[in-house]
């Protein structure tokens, strides 16, 4: 008998750069998603965050997993920059990485960059429209 649908967690396993944003998603990869994304050394990752979300600890999770391979993180707030919260801060400070809020489009275009100078980048993405 059929199981039904079997929804498996969003991955991509690999690195790739982003190759377009907005309309609520990312394309990479001749993929596309909508929503949020994590580009981590371990593969790009969906992420349940809206504009708008609090960023607490527990949404870095994966982050902090691949922490040892990651030197710069870049976050894409959204359409504004937004600062993050000190305990966030903390948390990744804490673990060596070196974190940059931008607005998502800029943080895009910078991790493109990082990532083609093989850099040890990785990025957090917040979907626009």
């Amino acid at each position: 008998m059929a199981k039904g649908i079997i929804i498996r967690e969003q991955h991509f396993p690999g690195r790739a750069p982003i190759d377009a944003y907005g309309n609520h998603g990312f394309r990479f990869a001749d993929m596309s998603h909508r929503g949020s994304i994590l580009c981590l050394p371990s593969g790009i990752h969906g992420w349940g965050v809206e504009e708008g979300n609090p960023l607490t600890d527990d949404l870095f999770e994966k982050v902090f997993g691949d922490a040892d391979d990651i030197e710069i993180l870049l976050i894409g707030t959204g359409k504004q920059l937004l600062p993050l919260p000190k305990p966030l801060r903390e948390a990744l400070k804490a673990r060596n990485i070196s974190a940059d809020p931008m607005s998502t489009g800029a943080a895009v275009r910078t991790y493109n960059i990082l990532l083609a100078e093989e850099r040890a980048v990785a990025a957090a993405l917040i979907a626009v429209e």
